[in-house]
């Protein structure tokens, strides 16, 4: 099978760095893909078509952006490296009809930066993110920008472990419930350190999450305020972890300052409105369960104002 990225390989990465006289950046998180294979399973694995249009986050110099050209309809890519646009203008040029440049920070990526776009909203997210802020923005994305229907993602394994965990595991947290509202996993393979351009000190994963609509007991679509509030009892179940719900959520609402006030003394009745047991450690409890709190939280919150 015919290439998918010339820029895969540990030459072709340093010819191009070298020719800008760059050199990878470490406070950044850049670790360059240099097997072509890993490009073909992360395409496959995002099942891209031409009316696809992608939403990338850390292009660096091109290597998966060639990918994805050469597989969806348009990329457009975030970078936050003030270096590496000229790279990009040279290494995609074959394909600047059909890509979309933002350069800012990831963390600080508006819907609004794409109006300069021209074109339809992206559909998939797919990137090697940059490990330090992996979590945070594939959790962030999804909860802001509900035009994305998948995504596809290069994370440390320990980050992809929490993305998929099941309660009652020890990954599991607040974390994985909170994506657990947004998005499903559908896929997943390893990567190992030898597949990059420097190699990290971490084993990565790629892994595909599908969008979903989360619903409560009845079936219904959670609104904004209750998928919120079912993040907010998210965090204050482990807040303390491996104590019970009276104890983390205690410590949590105590110091939630004036966002919550009088949550505390009204949290034996979201237990109860909720039928969850407060002596129950916040990693025994499933989304369905999180979910009931976060309701008795929204219904709380509006019969005494505790906004």
């Amino acid at each position: 099978m015919d290439r998918l990225s010339p820029l895969a390989g540990v030459s072709a990465t340093r010819e191009v760095l070298e020719s800008h006289g760059l050199v990878t950046k470490h406070a950044l998180g850049q670790n360059f893909l240099i097997n072509d294979d890993v490009l073909k399973r992360i395409v496959a694995l995002a099942d891209l078509s031409p009316s696809d249009r992608v939403l990338e986050v850390g292009p660096g110099i091109g290597t998966l952006t060639i990918a994805l050209l050469k597989s969806a309809g348009r990329v457009t890519s975030i970078e936050r490296d003030r270096d590496l646009p000229a790279v990009l203008t040279e290494t995609l040029s074959e394909w600047s009809d059909r890509f979309f440049l933002v350069q800012k920070d990831a963390l600080d990526f508006r819907l609004d930066d794409l109006a300069d776009d021209g074109v339809d909203l992206p559909n998939k997210l797919v990137a090697n993110l940059p490990y330090a802020v992996a979590a945070t923005i594939v959790l962030d994305f999804l909860q802001r920008f509900d035009f994305l229907e998948s995504a596809t993602v290069m994370v440390q394994r320990e980050v992809a472990d929490r993305m998929m965990a099941a309660p009652g595991t020890k990954t599991y947290g607040a974390y994985s419930v909170k994506l657990s509202l947004y998005a499903q996993p559908n896929g997943r393979f390893p990567v190992s350190p030898g597949n990059f351009f420097p190699p990290p000190h971490v084993e990565s994963a790629v892994l595909r999450l599908d969008r979903c609509v989360a619903v409560d007991e009845d079936g219904s679509a959670l609104s904004a305020e209750l998928l919120k509030a079912t993040c907010v009892m998210a965090d204050a179940a482990f807040a303390n972890r491996r104590k019970t719900l009276a104890n983390s959520c205690k410590t949590y609402f105590s110091g939630a300052g004036g966002q919550y006030p009088g949550a505390v003394d009204g949290l034996p009745a979201i237990y109860r409105h909720a039928q969850i047991d407060p002596k129950r450690r916040g990693e025994t409890l499933d989304r369905g369960e999180f979910i009931r709190l976060g309701k008795a939280l929204v219904e709380l919150s509006a019969k005494h104002r505790i906004r």
